[in-house]
């Protein structure tokens, strides 16, 4: 009888203690969610600015669209925009953080929030857009074909039996393997690789968006674009997480206000003019986020 006498306070203090780290636990829990809560309930603007950055993917190694110059710094027409979104949403152009993706990555840096944008010559296609959320566009493009002028390429029917080489994740590589699937394709993750792939004769012609190879081909005698446009008219936009609509009416408000000063043009002045001359800029430009 002493025994479970001695016994009943003994339950009665862990009751108790179990019932206080339950309510602490559940204390826990309860500010924990909150701050959660709280956490989700910022807008992503809100976030960004927070944050004092916004992360843009870019390309590295897509002169001159993305890529990073002799002393380490990103240049290139969709750097120059990217740095005027960054200016115009947290006061400094130098807030834009780049975050080097190559074609194949685009889409996964947004949906694992490694970027807020990108502004990677982002082709607009019916596929992408179950994946992300573009934005208005800046830029007209289409594919080309490049070869050697010893052996041009001047129809894709010419480049059956032969191998046509492609950036992954481009839609070079999503038409021609939906179009011409008899056409042997020679892939590769990096813009570098496809060029040193038909300089070396691996391969007899690259198809990619014709901005990049017409670039590539003046300034690397020896090679022709004799493909100027292959699969009709498509468009670059910036483009965001799927449903992210706060950061995506941004962009598109952005991209009218920029209109009308006719900033694009200036980005391709600054930035492209030097390749294409003026020739090309009606033929490339988007005023407004909107075709004409």
């Amino acid at each position: 009888m002493k025994k479970f006498k001695k016994i009943i306070p003994l339950v009665v203090i862990a009751t108790l203690a179990l019932g206080l780290f339950a309510g602490c636990k559940s204390e826990s829990t309860d500010t924990s969610a909150k701050n959660s809560n709280e956490t989700n309930s910022k807008s992503t603007i809100e976030e960004i600015k927070e944050r004092g950055k916004i992360r843009i993917g870019v390309f590295g190694d897509k002169n001159p669209f993305g890529y990073v110059d002799e002393n380490g710094v990103n240049q290139g027409f969709d750097v120059y925009i990217a740095r005027r979104f960054a200016k115009d949403l947290l006061g400094d152009e130098s807030k834009a953080e780049f975050v080097l993706v190559d074609a194949a990555s685009r889409v996964a840096y947004l949906e694992s929030n490694k970027v807020d944008i990108i502004m990677a010559n982002f082709t607009v296609t019916e596929e992408r857009k179950q994946k992300v959320d573009f934005a208005n566009p800046y830029m007209k493009v289409s594919l080309g074909i490049v070869s050697t002028e010893s052996a041009p390429i001047t129809s894709v029917e010419q480049l059956k039996g032969k191998k046509a080489i492609v950036a992954k994740g481009t839609t070079a590589e999503t038409y021609l393997t939906k179009n011409y699937p008899e056409i042997e394709q020679l892939k590769f993750e990096q813009y570098t690789e496809i060029f040193e792939a038909l300089k070396d004769g691996r391969g007899d012609a690259i198809v990619n968006d014709n901005t990049e190879v017409i670039a590539w081909a003046k300034q690397n005698p020896g090679f022709i674009v004799g493909v100027t446009s292959l699969g009709g008219q498509d468009t670059i936009a910036p483009a965001v997480k799927k449903g992210n609509k706060e950061l995506l009416d941004w962009i598109n408000d952005e991209l009218a206000e920029l209109g009308k000063e006719k900033f694009i043009s200036k980005a391709y002045d600054e930035t492209l003019a030097h390749v294409y001359g003026d020739e090309y800029k009606e033929s490339l430009v988007i005023e407004g986020g909107k075709l004409e």
